[in-house]
């Protein structure tokens, strides 16, 4: 097959920079690059949006989400139909992050144990995106 990744990739309305900073902090994502409107060389930008988030890459794990915001004038709207899915290794570290991570949004399931033999719960954080946490508990 020639696909060799699949990407989320998360559209916020102006408060993709604040997003960022929570899933540095919630997450432990690395940003790997961030561009900001202010940044593209020749495009005219109002002062107001120039910080607007144009492209950003985050580090979590050994995956990648990537964010941005709206263009100025435009919106996205929050769904329910996509959710970004962690899995853990480690019950502990997945109830901080998902305790982090809730903080300011709304916990849909909290974690819990599964007839599938893993500890499971889903939320919306803080900027619309709802996040599903799994980490397998039985083996075999």
């Amino acid at each position: 097959m020639s696909i060799k990744k699949l990407n989320p990739y998360l559209n916020f309305n102006g408060d993709g920079a604040q997003a960022i900073k929570l899933y540095e902090r919630a997450l432990g994502a690395k940003t790997e690059g961030l561009q900001r409107l202010g940044d593209v060389p020749g495009m005219k930008v109002a002062p107001e949006n120039s910080e607007r988030v144009m492209h950003a890459v985050l580090r979590i794990g050994e995956d990648v989400i990537m964010v941005s915001d709206a263009q100025p004038g435009t919106t996205v709207s929050n769904g329910g139909n996509v959710h970004v899915c962690l899995d853990f290794s480690d019950t502990e570290d997945m109830a901080r992050r998902f305790d982090a991570l809730a903080a300011g949004g709304k916990i849909t399931m909290p974690l819990q144990d599964t007839f599938w033999g893993a500890k499971f719960g889903m939320l919306t954080d803080a900027h619309g995106i709802s996040w599903m946490f799994n980490c397998t508990t039985r083996k075999g």
